[in-house]
């Protein structure tokens, strides 16, 4: 199979990576990829007409659409009047994640376990929400956001200048609602989908603000690691019984179909596990630890699944841990500067993967072009194995302005 993957950052090269070990894959290009990657060709991926046509002149068998702006674009849509299978939901599929209140009042119709919400229009609607929940909530913008639109606040004055600032800062109109602040810890749950069949992967925790100790803002996330040793079999069946699979009955009763990654990320609450988001696709940094776990044809799946012929079965998790340190620019998630040259990449340690995120070429050099620059992966039999590896290897790496969590999996 001629194989693409549409998308520019570490979690379209770590797909890449493990698509190429696919018997099947005759060949993997990255549209429109970056300064890691190899074969790259330039399309716009959030224009499914300009990716239709790419995929029509590279006659490609398959297309893993990676980043949910080209899902919730419909890019998917496009192509399933095409000869290229698709591996990804369709556009009403992916209101899961485009739109966060339709994803809550979806759960609210099919008893999905999930914080409580409140819609506001006014500071002074926040500010009652806030006084009835103890004074704490969650302020959340219904759109696309980049892993950013949601502040949490911890006093009703916070929460109020909270709903005005995210209010200002998206588009014209797009709802702006709150939510109950649920009390536990977090984790990713992700698996693969036909809409009926799944399989869940290798659990995951993001570290999703910018500094130690899990301050300063939320970012695109900041590092992972995989498996969570406090995520039990037991949650994982009540997570499968109470929200997974009651979230694709939901979606095939409305006449939703979903093809793809399914992402769940959840709060384990003393009342069990809750949806904090969906994605409609593989989380970064969650993909940069799952992917290296991952055992069996991975290809194979996604294609058995675009046909509707998937049993289930074909993917297993590996021993071990594996964590991603990201490398981030100086100043992200706000303004930063671009274009430093990174060195020390040849110094790595055998096995340890570097996934780019933000990087590009110029001649011979390779240069920072984004917020979050690179992800260092190590994989070890024992957590800390794996944190102490991967920050060895951070070590060896330098670029202007670099910026790391020093504490990605040495706190769980």
């Amino acid at each position: 199979m001629n194989v693409g993957v549409l998308g520019s950052g570490g979690r379209e090269h770590a797909l890449a990576w493990k698509l190429a070990q696919s018997p099947h894959a005759e060949s993997v290009v990255i549209l429109p990829g970056n300064g890691g990657t190899s074969p790259n060709v330039t399309v716009c991926p959030t224009d499914p007409e300009d990716v239709a046509a790419v995929c029509e002149r590279l006659d490609l068998d398959l297309l893993v659409v990676g980043g949910e702006e080209a899902l919730a674009a419909g890019v998917v849509d496009r192509l399933q009047a095409t000869s290229t299978l698709a591996f990804g939901p369709t556009a009403a599929a992916t209101r899961l994640e485009s739109s966060k209140l339709w994803a809550k009042r979806f759960m609210e119709r099919h008893g999905i376990p999930s914080a409580e919400h409140a819609d506001v229009g006014s500071t002074a609607e926040v500010l009652a929400a806030a006084d009835r929940w103890g004074g704490r909530l969650v302020v959340k913008a219904d759109g696309l956001a980049a892993g950013k639109g949601v502040v949490v606040c911890d006093s009703p004055a916070r929460a109020g200048e909270a709903w005005e600032d995210v209010r200002r800062s998206r588009p014209a109109g797009e709802p702006v609602f709150v939510e109950r602040v649920l009390e536990g810890w977090e984790v990713s749950v992700l698996c693969v989908t036909d809409g009926r069949a799944c399989a869940l992967l290798p659990a995951a925790q993001d570290h999703k603000a910018a500094y130690d100790g899990d301050r300063g803002p939320n970012t695109g996330g900041m590092g992972a690691f995989a498996p969570v040793p406090a995520l039990d079999t037991g949650v994982l069946e009540v997570v499968r019984r109470t929200i997974l699979e009651p979230t694709l009955a939901g979606l095939r009763s409305e006449g939703i179909a979903y093809c793809g990654f399914l992402y769940l990320g959840l709060m384990v609450t003393s009342d069990g596990p809750k949806v904090l988001e969906y994605n409609a696709r593989l989380g970064d940094p969650e993909a940069e630890v799952i992917l290296p776990l991952l055992r069996g044809d991975l290809l194979d799946v996604m294609r058995a699944c675009c046909r509707g012929a998937w049993n289930g079965t074909g993917l297993s998790a590996a021993d071990g841990f594996a964590v991603d340190v990201v490398l981030a620019s100086g100043g992200y998630p706000g303004a930063y500067a671009t274009g430093h040259e990174i060195v020390g990449l040849e110094s790595v340690e055998p096995g340890v993967l570097v996934f780019h995120g933000g990087t590009r070429r110029a001649g011979d050099r390779l240069l920072t072009s984004g917020g979050r620059v690179l992800h260092v992966v190590a994989r070890g039999d024992v957590l800390t194995e794996a944190v102490d590896r991967a920050y060895r290897n951070v070590a060896r790496i330098r670029f202007a302005g670099m910026h790391a969590r020093r504490d990605i999996g040495r706190r769980h």
